[in-house]
């Protein structure tokens, strides 16, 4: 069971199931209206918190802001959609009971510590035989309280995807244009001067003989190396953009009831029944003289008596 000063920080606290995985913020408190003891509180659990689970206070555990549930997850996400509208009926807890596997003593409502009527004692908290926390009565003011939900926005980060690096061969052929060179023969043919007329006559009148020149030529050489050419790695950056989040969401709306009261729905100081909505007044005259029929008018200033007066004794002129 809480403490006082455990109970005054539950609310907002981070809810956790039995295995420590995190289910959401603590909304709202549930007391007994018997034993004024904490019974259920609500989880906001869901994509962005939308949902709202009950889970039992039995077997909860209070550390610092952190709150440990006695049950896993899927069991608390799984639980009975129950509106969070400040009390539960007995039917509501009943069924809260049978989904968690506890034994349910029927008799009686639970509730958020507001004021709501207890089907076993025929009692509201402690005034007897009022029933509503929004009925006007000896125990309430004479203003009602109007409520409306409000879509709560928020995002959480989860894994998406893995990215990795991995290398492989891949083998390409390439082509190379490669300058060579090579020796050919030519022929070259020159008189006998007397510069070279002694190597002329060098040897036998007549002979047979041979020459021989050796040809070079150069030929394309290939050949591979390896050579570092560039460092690639990993790297995150966060990218913002907007997303459209949409929800149903419920308010209250508030009518009058007047009770014969005289209503004047356009607040210019003449009643409806006198405006032509239910006397049959005609609405083109002007009463004020101003070129603007009555029936239009919004600047009309006479007194209110004065156009009950006009309205019940037309003039002449309107009688034609």
């Amino acid at each position: 069971m809480f403490t006082q000063d455990q109970l005054r920080n539950v609310i907002g606290a981070t809810a956790y199931d039995r295995d420590g995985d995190k289910l959401g913020k603590v909304g709202q408190v549930y007391y007994d209206d018997d034993t004024d003891q904490p019974r259920w509180i609500t989880v906001n659990t869901g994509f962005f918190g939308t949902s709202e689970n009950f889970v039992p206070v039995q077997g909860a555990e209070m550390s610092s802001d952190r709150l440990t549930v006695a049950y896993d997850k899927a069991t608390v996400k799984d639980a009975p959609n129950i509106a969070e509208d400040g009390h539960l009926s007995p039917e509501e807890e009943a069924a809260l009971y049978r989904h968690y596997g506890l034994d349910y003593a029927a008799g009686g409502t639970v509730d958020n510590g507001r004021t709501d009527y207890t089907e076993t004692t025929g009692r509201t908290g402690d005034a007897a035989g009022t029933v509503g926390y929004d009925t006007s009565g000896p125990t309430t003011d004479n203003a009602m309280t109007r409520s409306e939900e409000r879509l709560r926005v928020g995002t959480e980060t989860q894994e998406v995807g893995r990215a990795r690096l991995r290398k492989h061969i891949v083998t390409e052929h390439q082509s190379v244009q490669v300058p060579v060179s090579r020796e050919e023969v030519r022929v070259e043919r020159e008189p006998i001067t007397d510069a070279n007329r002694g190597d002329a006559y060098d040897g036998p009148a007549l002979s047979e003989e041979e020459h021989e020149v050796v040809l070079h030529a150069e030929r394309p050489v290939v050949d591979t190396e390896v050579e570092a050419v560039e460092r690639v790695r990993l790297d995150t950056e966060t990218v913002r953009e907007t997303e459209t989040v949409s929800g149903e969401v419920r308010k209250e709306e508030i009518e009058v009831d007047r009770g014969g009261v005289t209503t004047d729905r356009d607040r210019d100081g003449v009643p409806d029944a006198l405006e032509g909505r239910g006397r049959g007044v005609t609405g083109d005259r002007d009463r004020d003289n101003d070129g603007i029929p009555d029936s239009v008018d919004r600047r009309d200033d006479r007194s209110v008596g004065q156009k009950v007066k006009d309205a019940v004794t037309p003039d002449r002129k309107d009688r034609r």
